[in-house]
């Protein structure tokens, strides 16, 4: 099952300093049949103005990673953590028992970003941060994994999160192609971040969502030199 969303289609929230973009039901934005994708809940394509940002807040029993695709955020939480995340860099903040974070973008120019939730396996662990530049010459016609809980995925350098998931990125010019293996009972869910692709012979566009599932391989082909994020994560 290849099913494409198109940017267009995503849930709209403009806030004048932060303008988003909901794959998955979020704020006022509600869609039953976008409430989440296996253990894949938040999805958003955020673009934050500059000298702005969401001040502190709280959440618990989340794993949130945010992939930055143009700028840079600043993170500071109430566990004394701070740092700044570049484009093309992660952060992840495992929630657990509970932590309040604010995120600014303190740069001359706009942020983008995408944040990811995902639900943990573990709930009401030590809460914890941390952030990792990966080079994205690495990532070139294959994905490397920038966030995981998966035990294959142990002393691979990725970043940690509480679940039997991860989060993934590869690099490919126009008519290159990859293969991704799906193992049964697992969902990934993919974005172009730049260019366009096909996914199992379906196209997609930058931005765009293409959830999967019940397939043993993703076959994905560039139409356009492109960047991709993927989560994989138990499909129940």
């Amino acid at each position: 099952m290849i099913d494409i969303r198109p940017f267009g289609s995503l849930g709209k929230a403009n806030f004048g300093w932060l303008n988003a973009n909901h794959h998955f039901s979020f704020g006022h934005y509600r869609d039953e049949s976008r409430d989440q994708w296996g253990r894949l809940r938040v999805w958003n394509d955020d673009e934050i103005a500059p000298g702005k940002g969401f001040d502190p807040h709280p959440h618990r029993d989340m794993e949130i990673i945010t992939y930055v695709r143009e700028g840079a955020i600043t993170h500071r939480d109430n566990l004394g953590n701070e740092g700044r995340t570049e484009a093309g860099d992660v952060q992840v903040m495992s929630a657990g028992t509970g932590v309040v974070h604010a995120e600014y973008n303190l740069e001359p120019g706009k942020t983008t970003l995408f944040q990811i939730w995902i639900m943990p396996d573990r709930r009401g662990v030590k809460p914890s941060w941390g952030a990792k530049q990966f080079p994205k010459e690495k990532r070139e016609a294959g994905f490397e994994v920038l966030a995981s809980g998966r035990t294959g995925d142990a002393g691979q350098g990725a970043l940690p999160i509480n679940v039997d998931g991860a989060v993934m990125a590869a690099t490919l010019k126009k008519g290159q192609t990859l293969v991704q293996p799906l193992a049964q009972g697992r969902a990934a869910y993919l974005v172009p971040a730049k260019g366009a692709v096909t996914v199992n012979g379906a196209a997609a566009q930058a931005r765009d969502g293409i959830a999967i599932r019940d397939e043993t391989a993703v076959t994905i082909t560039a139409t356009e030199d492109a960047e991709l994020v993927m989560v994989e994560v138990a499909a129940d």
